[in-house]
């Protein structure tokens, strides 16, 4: 999320020269659409099931959001991509089992419009695991809806050198969910992968991170996979601490800053984030 896409290809030509990344192909492999009932599981495998054991979630069953789970970070300034909007907490709320973060036109200062950014930096963090949320986002000319994560010393080392693992960005009104690391190797490094899914309804979005790999699914679909053993290629920041992130960007780099006003207010909505660890 932090850093314009531009570096994709030229991760993509560093890290195929290192053998740092398996599984190219998966790129174009078409994940399921499978939707699935709300708070289901069902999509596991018996074996990742019995693999995992659930140490961490917040299911939004509130009438607001937890403030013990969740800080909201407030402000416009860009964020580091030229976005558009003011993040306030206002524009984040719950009900009926679900978040929405919604992306109004209102203007905040010198901003046009807001929207919410939530994190669970200095509150829970995590090192390995299979960390998912299921979320139905707006398909929407300038929006840019995100489920992803960065490394908990990042007030230390600063990005790109705490690392960032992208678990779900869309942007636009096209089908496509990427996933992307970004750490640092003498210089801003990244990678990922994309999948056509229907982003307009409800999916599990997932990374299983372990010590030596990442891995994307949607739905239980793998589409992705990075290899990250013994620190290769300077991604030993990915053994380390990260903290969650949802938000939901108006405009910037990526996305590029026309905005379909007309269908605004819109929301992604989440019905649940979960992490589970190895038993």
């Amino acid at each position: 999320m932090k850093t314009s896409k531009t570096t994709f290809c030229r991760g993509l030509r560093l890290l195929l020269a290192a053998g740092i990344l398996t599984g190219l192909s998966a790129c174009t492999k078409q994940g399921s659409d499978m939707v699935l009932p709300k708070n289901s599981v069902a999509f596991v495998s018996k074996t990742r099931a019995l693999t995992y054991q659930l140490v961490w979630s917040d299911e939004f069953s509130g009438t607001s959001v937890n403030t013990g789970n969740w800080k909201f970070e407030t402000g416009g300034g860009g964020w580091g991509n030229n976005e558009l909007e003011y993040y306030q907490a206002a524009n984040a709320t719950v009900a009926n089992g679900y978040l929405s973060i919604t992306a109004k036109k209102q203007q905040v200062g010198s901003n046009q419009y807001t929207s919410a950014r939530m994190k669970t930096q200095g509150l829970h963090q995590f090192t390995f695991g299979r960390i998912e949320a299921r979320i139905k986002m707006p398909v929407v000319k300038g929006l840019w809806p995100a489920f992803w994560m960065l490394g908990s010393n990042i007030t230390i080392v600063s990005w790109p050198k705490c690392g960032e693992i992208d678990i779900m960005e869309h942007i636009n009104t096209d089908s496509l969910n990427h996933g992307t690391i970004h750490w640092y190797n003498n210089g801003n490094a990244s990678y990922g992968g994309q999948v056509s899914t229907s982003p307009s309804q409800f999916h599990v979005y997932d990374v299983e991170w372990t010590s030596t790999a990442i891995n994307w699914h949607i739905d239980g679909v793998q589409y992705f996979s990075a290899n990250i053993a013994n620190g290769i290629n300077g991604t030993g920041c990915f053994q380390n601490p990260f903290f969650i992130i949802l938000n939901l960007a108006v405009g910037g780099n990526w996305p590029g800053n026309t905005i379909d006003t007309t269908k605004l207010p819109a929301s992604m909505v989440v019905d649940y984030v979960r992490v589970y660890q190895l038993k």
